[in-house]
């Protein structure tokens, strides 16, 4: 029963689609229908603004994070303890689901990434510390978001496995579908990539 309360109050949790309702409100435009037309912090950037970006993308990472220490917060578990960590990745996926296919919003959402990196903030926190870092590196060095969520989301299950000594694995194969559906769901950035015509994304230059 835990596992059906907390899978679908996390399900509705990502499925509160941060950069729809921003643009609707506050500049009376649907993000869906201009730029990349994805409802994700990214493409919030382009469209609207660093103001409306920084707000989606804290929103989309804190909704993951929040998701998936929920059962942490309401029952006295042990932070290592395997059952919490199987509520924990059951929230997890379903939270990031609910950011992809959000009831609130058609089921037409984002691509996951700032909600996965919520996720992995409250299930693994060392792992998601060296992720942000490996993602800046790689964005600020190429100018490619896609690029830097493509190679932080690869990093994650490897960091899991061999720098942090992993014993569940529940916890790997999540990291490794968690990583998988980052990289499928930037299949056409994986193309532009390789054809050079992906869009380019400056963090210091400012919107004209």
């Amino acid at each position: 029963m835990e596992f059906i309360i907390f899978g679908i109050a996390a399900y509705l949790l990502g499925s509160i689609p941060t950069a729809v309702w921003v643009g609707k409100a506050k500049y009376h435009l649907d993000v869906r229908e201009h730029g990349s037309k994805n409802a994700g912090a990214t493409n919030t950037f382009r469209v609207l603004g660093k103001k409306a970006g920084i707000v989606v993308l804290s929103v989309d990472v804190l909704k993951g994070t929040f998701a998936v220490l929920l059962p942490f917060l309401v029952n006295t578990y042990a932070w290592a303890d395997d059952h919490l960590i199987h509520l924990k990745i059951v929230s997890g996926v379903l939270v990031v689901l609910g950011h992809i296919f959000p009831v609130f919003a058609g089921f037409n959402g984002g691509k996951g990434v700032a909600t996965s990196l919520g996720v992995i903030l409250g299930i693994h926190p060392q792992a998601a510390l060296i992720c942000i870092a490996i993602f800046l590196v790689v964005f600020i060095a190429s100018n490619y978001v896609s690029l830097g969520a493509i190679i932080t989301s690869i990093s994650f299950p490897l960091l899991v496995e061999f720098v942090f000594d992993n014993k569940n694995t529940s916890l790997l194969i999540f990291s490794i579908i968690l990583s998988s559906a980052v990289v499928i769901l930037h299949h056409n950035n994986i193309k532009r990539l390789i054809k050079g015509n992906e869009n380019k994304m400056s963090l210091f230059k400012k919107k004209t």
